[in-house]
């Protein structure tokens, strides 16, 4: 290759790094800011019927809650673009500042104190997202969905995928209803484990969206469509997850919401990126 071509590959690289970076920390700001407003629409709703961590749904009559669903929207939208540009080992690190975003704006709004420990874990988070980004390896990214699902049925990759979802059923079926109400694990498990996956899927459809877009056409392949189904699944399970453990842990742990985040991005982004 020409050095006049290396260096506009090199270009067209960089701009679309910079393009997915660039999305993701504005779905990170977006995501931060809806924890808590559905934090706080929970809190309404829950204080007018039964708290959606006993199994109640009055939080879907709340407004308030609507209104920070909205913004999440935007937010993960913004975040599954950012992975059509750049490789997930870059996009998912990024997602981490949405802790920083939720923790300065529980501690002004929900009371949820912010100590030293936690401005520390922040502290830390940033630098630790920041060295992976610095490191990470290169990634090759697929030119057809059918690639994706060649590495996606790899014996390693299905072993991985057969066990998330093995503790996962566990954890909701055996562990949720006997001590989801008294441990922040439980909850918080379910989301990362499924996370892990959420990442994944999101990741191929990105792409194949992305392809269709540039004109090569990847909805005829069932394929695609296997990813969108296991997305759509995963989020729907995050999301209801999420908003038990927003609610029915106020008295367990003060910052719940911070730590929440905390476990739950320490654990996606440190299993997509061993897959990645």
């Amino acid at each position: 290759m020409s050095p006049i071509a290396s260096g506009a590959a090199g270009g067209d690289l960089f701009a679309a790094n910079l393009t997915g970076s660039l999305l993701a920390v504005a779905s990170s700001a977006f995501i931060g800011v809806s924890f808590i407003v559905k934090k706080k629409g929970l809190r309404r709703a829950g204080a007018a019927g039964i708290r959606a961590g006993v199994g109640g749904y009055g939080y879907l009559l709340e407004p308030l809650w609507w209104v920070g669903m909205v913004t999440m929207l935007v937010g993960e939208i913004a975040n599954f673009i950012a992975y059509m540009f750049a490789p997930a080992v870059l996009v998912t690190p990024l997602g981490a500042l949405s802790i920083i975003v939720s923790a300065v704006l529980a501690h002004f709004t929900l009371n949820e104190k912010l100590h030293r420990v936690g401005v520390l874990g922040c502290g830390l988070c940033i630098v630790g997202s920041t060295m992976i980004i610095l490191h990470a390896p290169q990634e090759r990214t697929p030119s057809s969905v059918e690639q994706i699902w060649h590495l996606a049925t790899q014996p390693s990759f299905l072993c991985y995928a057969a066990i998330a979802v093995g503790v996962s059923l566990f954890l909701m079926l055996y562990c949720a209803p006997r001590y989801g109400q008294t441990n922040i694990i439980v909850y918080v498990g379910i989301c990362s484990v499924i996370g892990s996956l959420t990442v994944m899927s999101i990741k191929a459809v990105g792409i194949a969206i992305k392809l269709t877009i540039e004109g090569i056409n990847q909805a005829g392949y069932f394929q695609t469509w296997v990813f969108a189904v296991v997305s759509a699944t995963c989020i729907v399970i995050q999301l209801v997850y999420l908003n038990k453990v927003c609610r029915c842990l106020i008295s367990y742990i003060k910052s719940e919401l911070v730590t929440l985040q905390f476990f739950t991005k320490w654990c996606t982004h440190n299993i997509s990126k061993l897959l990645s």
